[in-house]
């Protein structure tokens, strides 16, 4: 059974031409309010609320991956939420991230689910850190960008795991049953 996506827009806001130090005082500030991101990248500060369906989806995500990892036989180094820094210049953290074969400092992959509207500076947070691949999963589907030149270029398959079957992952990730899409997803997987 497939599940509807739950939309919540009224929790997102982007303010511009915001200084490195107002952003570290803001930061600060929301230092304890629970489920609240808030993302800096050249002067733009986006504060995001956190929905129970963006982390369900997020959590599903990586315990796939997590599989995937597992059955192909992949070395990966999960740092989830992990903070990335530019000093100065962008802060953020993707919702999962992961580094292949050895642990980096900057992840081979990130991954950013989208409930709410995406953020001006998402591709760009990213190309100044240097990250060599990206996925957006939004509205049941997987984008990918991979990192060319400095610049990010829309790709139909993952460079960083290129036998993944996207189509099985972005179904399994819209099973409205937990345990069936890791099953699911195991089971094709396997074949």
């Amino acid at each position: 059974m497939v599940q509807a996506l739950e939309r919540n827009r009224d929790r997102h806001f982007v303010h511009e031409a915001i200084s490195w130090e107002q952003f570290k005082a803001i930061q600060s500030g929301f230092g304890n309010v629970l489920n609240l991101r808030l993302i800096y990248c050249e002067g733009i500060l986006e504060i995001m609320g956190i929905s129970k369906a963006h982390e369900m989806y997020t959590s599903l995500l990586g315990i796939l991956l997590s599989a995937y990892f597992e059955i192909n036989g992949i070395e990966f180094f999960p740092s989830g939420a992990y903070s990335q820094v530019v000093p100065n210049i962008t802060e953020f953290q993707a919702d999962l991230s992961y580094c292949i074969s050895q642990d980096k400092d900057i992840p081979d992959l990130c991954i950013e689910v989208v409930i709410t509207s995406g953020s001006p500076s998402k591709l760009r947070k990213y190309q100044l850190l240097g990250v060599p691949e990206i996925w957006f999963w939004e509205d049941g589907a997987i984008a990918i960008y991979c990192l060319q030149n400095h610049q990010y270029v829309k790709v139909n398959q993952s460079q960083v795991l290129p036998s993944l079957d996207l189509i099985l992952l972005c179904r399994c990730l819209m099973m409205s049953s937990p345990l069936e899409s890791l099953r699911e997803f195991r089971k094709g997987c396997s074949l």
